[in-house]
This record gives structure tokens, C-alpha cells and sequence, in this order.
């Protein structure tokens, strides 16, 4: 198997045509901020499921469905309705033209001058196709029916080549108005606007219009929003918000108009929550595309993080059945068991282990749960949940500056910290059953279940439907068919190089010997489990030991598989090395050069 890019994944379009009735959805139920104990929620997984297009405030409707008929445009008199349609496939065939005889021509001769020539030159090639005077922009039809749910597609937008003007149509100031506009009540101007950035062919409108798809703030404005994100894209979306946004990471040249930023964090702390203008706007540095961090279906700390929870002896967790899944964590001989289906409703544990503050981040969507040390110099950080995600990954952020921290890199990605140099130190931890476990770590620690929060605790209850998807639930622009999206993979990352071991092929190799970044290391796994821990080997070569976790090196001695290191004979050892679980779209989306077991 070789190294998989991001430019070698696949990538197709899921764009159709058709009619389709809509359904009516369930209005979202957030979980207000400062959530405490006792406190009663739906399980995040309905939350998340039902967020899609929708908002608190007034009417909360969803995008509508992919194969919804896409109207022909309004021609001038005398042209008949028919004489000249507007289709997706037409504006991208003329699109790719200007594209070929403009714009790509002005690149290859070092110079974009004569970009504003080739939009011109769109508008000529529809002219001189209808035979007639150029059609105005055609007013969006009148909405017939209810939006319905629309899955996250589970391929990446089409890289469909976007022609560029040199200069925004509109300056600063107009960018204000038409801001601001966008964020009103007024259905008239807010459609008045969409069709201008169309007819001057504003692509900084994209943004905002794959915003206003998610938050959608009148019924009446649902059909120009798709429009003008039809038109100004030059594909058919189908009225799918998540689709807007892998078109939108997939095509990273487009514009961002001057406050995006700020208008955005105003949108999320006026339809969600007001916490949200912590996180945006104000001139926040940020490592990442603002435009792609989305709404996660709950409020800030909506899902509340564990902060030094309780914990009772592994003999007194009578809740918990031998097979049910822990995450596994010994520092120091401190080990301490996290069950999945608690830490499914917290998605954060600060705590201390073995002397040590850990910040113990679990992204469910992601399937991953990384170990940090939450010690910064002198700084011990305590991590909340923003409700904002990333490429479907946790945005978790720190208390103290509330910058925004990617959970599956450990790196500040918008707000104070960004550009510090910092990033999180990355501990071992293991998934594990309860009963293997147990048995490995006699007198271990146990979350209590009594956590000071009323909750469905009981396995599956908060992301069952989920996990056992194949689908993933948010926009996620970079993919690899490599394998199956959801599928774990064991991940390392040794010296700056990631590489993903699928899971599927350790259960069948349960001891790999391998070499990553010039270091050498064994990767040992628990057939029956999902338990998998990796060490340095050295000049070392190790197979399955007669036992259950041990090791027989080359020369015949028997090693001893431990949560700190490989103990061999007369006191030799080999340490162990930090890396986690996670569904492969996830580890891929962050680390499109991994590589993968056989590179």
C-alpha cells in the first residue's frame, strides 16, 4: 500500500436533478449555557442529527433536499421562459470557457489584468447563446413545500475551476451595507442584494449566502439563497448546506469579504448564543478558515466537560459490564478507567493522573480520544466545549483566553495563543473492555456515575445511531477512499509524520514491527479488543510471547507488555509511545500525508 494526498483521494460530485417532496423536521433543542447539575438533555446525537439547517429564533427550516427542481430563469421580454435556461450545467460550461480563453490565459501569461475582461466576457458568451439581450438575474421562485434533513454527503465537493475577478465588485463600505443586510429582516433588500452580487458575479456572496443556508433566517429567503449559491458556484448544490461548505474547502481561492469574520461571530451569538462572539471576530488570528468552522448543534460548554470528577474503586462499578468500552489511562500507577458511554455526554475530562493535569479530549465524531498533558509553562489549562467544529472535529478551547484548540492536533487554532508555538504534549491512552482492564489493573479507578449531571448513561444512548452509521454528519471537504470513512485506525504521530494503522489489520497482526520517521517500534494489539499500545523498539524485532501481553524478542527473552514501557530482562526497557484511536476520515482530514501501515 502507498502514501495517500489529499490531491490522490476521490473526489466526485453528488449533484442531481429532480423533484423531490420535503418533510418537516423537529426544531433543535440546544442545551443552554452554564449547564449544571441535574440538568436534563436529548441525547447529543438526536441534537446533531436534527441541526442540520437549522437555528433557534424565528422559523427554523433546513436546507432543502438535494434532488429539489431547480427553476429556469426569468429572460426579459420578448425571450420566452424557455428560449435561454440558466442551468447548473450551462453556467459551468461557460464558466469553464471564460476560465480557458480569460482568466487561466492571463495566468499562464504571468498577469491577471485581464480577469475583469473575461467576466465580462461571460455575460457576452450568454448573450451571444440566447440570441438576445442578456437575461436579468432571475427572481428565486416562491417556496412550495417544507425542507427536509439532508445527511452529510460522504464524498467531496467537485473542484470546479471559479472564475475570478482581479477586484471585488464591491468596496469596504458597500460590503458593510450589504453585510449588515444580510443580517436583517428585511426579505426585499436581503434579495436585492443576493441578485447584485450575482449580476456583478460577487464570489465574496458565497461565504455568507453557505451561512444564511445554515441559519435560515426567513422561509421566504430559502430559494434566493440556493439560487444565488447556484449561480455564483456554477453547481448545482441541490439546497444542501453541507455540500456549500465542502465546495466552499474545497475551493479555498474564494473571497472573504472585509468583517466576515466579525458578521459571522454576530449571526452565531444572535441565533445560538451569545458566548459564540468569544470565539470569532475582534481581530481573533486564526490558523484556520473561518469560513469552514460551523455550528456544532449545541451552545458553548452545552456539552458540559467533567472537571476533576469522582471516582470509585473498579470492584464498586457495579454499572459497568465486563465487554463495555473504557478509555485507559496509568500514569505514574495511577490507572484510571473513563467509560465511553459517560465521557459520550461530557467529551472532556480535566483532571489529574498520577501527579500529572491531563485534559482527556474526546471528539465522538471523530471517534478519537487523545490524551494531553494540559500543563502550558507555568500554565495548568482547563478545556471546555465551544459547540463550533472543524472539518466535523472538536473545537475545544482553553478558560483562560478562550482560544479555540483543534482536539485532534493539540494546537490553539483561533484566538490569543495562535502563533505561540505551543502545542499540546500528547500522553498514551488505550481503548479497552472493562473486563480486560480490570483484570490488567487490579484496584483500578473508576468515573462515577454520579457525575452532578441527569443523563442517559446507559450504552448507546447518546450516539448509538451514529456509530453504527457508515455516514459521517457534518461537512467534511477533505477525503480519502483509501478506507472505509469510519473505520479506526491506530494513530502516531513521531517526529511531525503521521502514519494510521487500520485496526482491522492489527486485530489479524497483533504484533508489527515497523519504522516511522527513521525511529523504530513495535505495535501491539489485543486481538479480541480495541486495544492497542506502541513502543520503541530499538534494534529490536518482537513477536507474541507465550502469555497474553507478552513479547519474545530475536534472542528468545520474554518481554512484559505495560502501560509505561516494554519491561525486559534485567530491568531493560523500552518506552512506550503516545497515540490514540480515531475514525479514519477524521485523522485523514488533518493529516491528508499520512501514511498507512505497509508505507
Amino acid at each position: 500500500m502507498t502514501g495517500v494526498s489529499a490531491q490522490e483521494r476521490g473526489a466526485t460530485s453528488t449533484s442531481t436533478t429532480g423533484c423531490s417532496s420535503a418533510r418537516s423536521i423537529e426544531p433543535i433543542r440546544t442545551v443552554p449555557p452554564g449547564s449544571s447539575t441535574k440538568q436534563v438533555a436529548s441525547g447529543p446525537s438526536s441534537r446533531r442529527r436534527r441541526m442540520r439547517g437549522s437555528s433557534p429564533g424565528e422559523r427554523s427550516l433546513t436546507a432543502p433536499d438535494r434532488t429539489r427542481a431547480r427553476a429556469a430563469p426569468r429572460p426579459r421580454t420578448p425571450m420566452s421562459p424557455s428560449s435561454c435556461p440558466l442551468t447548473p450545467a450551462r453556467v459551468r460550461s461557460e464558466r469553464g470557457a471564460v476560465a480557458e480563453s480569460g482568466a487561466l490565459m492571463a495566468r499562464r501569461r504571468g498577469s491577471r489584468a485581464s480577469l475583469p475582461v473575461a467576466a465580462l466576457a461571460l455575460a457576452a458568451a450568454a448573450l451571444a447563446a440566447c440570441g438576445g439581450d442578456a437575461p436579468e438575474p432571475p427572481a428565486p421562485p416562491q417556496a412550495t413545500a417544507e425542507a427536509t434533513a439532508v445527511a452529510s454527503p460522504t464524498v467531496a465537493a467537485e473542484r470546479t475551476p471559479v472564475v475570478r475577478l482581479q477586484q471585488s465588485p464591491w468596496d469596504e463600505a458597500r460590503w458593510a451595507e450589504v453585510l449588515e443586510t444580510m443580517a436583517g429582516r428585511d426579505i426585499g433588500a436581503r434579495t436585492g442584494a443576493i441578485e447584485e452580487a450575482v449580476r456583478l458575479d460577487e464570489l465574496g456572496m458565497i461565504p455568507v449566502l453557505t451561512e444564511l443556508q445554515r441559519f435560515w433566517i426567513a422561509f421566504e429567503l430559502q430559494e434566493t439563497v440556493n439560487w444565488g449559491l447556484w449561480a455564483l458556484t456554477g453547481e448545482d448544490l441541490g439546497g444542501d448546506w453541507g455540500a456549500a461548505v465542502e465546495w466552499l474547502g474545497a475551493h479555498p481561492e474564494t473571497p472573504l469579504p472585509p468583517g466576515f469574520a466579525d458578521w459571522k461571530a454576530d449571526l452565531y451569538a444572535t441565533r445560538v448564543d451569545p458566548a459564540f462572539s468569544r470565539f470569532m471576530g475582534g481581530g481573533l488570528p486564526s490558523a484556520i478558515r473561518v469560513e469552514l468552522v460551523q455550528w456544532g448543534g449545541v451552545s458553548v460548554d452545552g456539552i458540559p466537560a467533567l472537571v476533576n470528577p469522582s471516582f470509585v474503586q473498579g470492584s464498586d462499578a457495579r454499572y459497568l459490564a465486563p465487554d463495555e468500552l473504557v478509555f485507559g489511562v496509568d500514569i505514574e500507577g495511577d490507572a484510571r478507567a473513563y467509560p465511553l458511554r459517560i465521557l459520550d455526554w461530557h467529551e472532556m475530562a480535566n483532571d489529574v493522573v498520577g501527579g500529572v493535569p491531563v485534559a482527556l479530549a474526546y471528539c465522538t465524531l471523530c471517534g478519537a480520544g487523545v490524551l494531553y498533558d494540559a500543563r502550558v509553562g507555568d500554565e495548568v489549562l482547563e478545556f471546555g466545549s465551544s459547540g463550533l467544529l472543524y472539518e466535523s472535529n472538536k473545537l475545544m478551547y482553553d478558560r483562560a483566553t478562550d482560544t479555540l484548540w483543534n482536539q485532534l492536533t493539540g494546537e490553539p487554532v483561533v484566538g490569543e495563543r495562535v502563533g505561540s508555538g505551543v502545542t499540546l504534549r500528547r500522553l498514551p491512552v488505550v481503548v479497552s473492555d472493562w473486563g480486560s482492564w480490570l483484570e490488567r489493573h487490579p484496584g483500578p479507578l473508576v468515573l462515577d456515575i454520579d457525575t452532578g449531571y441527569e443523563r442517559d448513561y446507559s450504552p448507546g444512548a447518546a450516539y448509538g445511531e451514529y456509530f453504527a452509521s457508515p455516514s459521517t454528519l457534518f461537512p467534511v471537504f477533505r477525503r480519502s477512499q483509501a478506507l472505509p470513512e469510519k473505520s479506526f485506525v491506530f494513530a502516531l504521530l513521531l517526529d511531525g509524520t503521521p502514519k494510521a494503522y487500520p485496526l482491522r489489520d492489527l486485530q489479524e497482526r497483533p504484533v508489527v514491527n515497523d519504522e516511522v520517521a527513521g525511529r523504530t517500534l513495535v505495535v501491539v494489539t489485543e486481538p479480541a479488543s480495541r486495544t492497542v499500545r506502541a513502543y520503541e523498539r530499538g534494534d529490536l524485532s518482537f513477536r507474541a510471547g507465550p502469555a497474553p501481553g507478552s513479547l519474545v524478542d530475536g534472542s528468545g527473552a520474554t518481554w512484559r507488555v505495560t502501560e509505561e514501557a516494554l519491561a525486559g530482562p534485567d530491568g531493560a526497557s523500552l518506552p512506550r509511545l503516545p497515540g490514540h484511536l480515531a475514525y479514519w476520515f477524521g485523522w485523514f482530514s488533518f493529516y491528508p500525508q499520512t501514511l498507512l501501515l505497509g508505507d
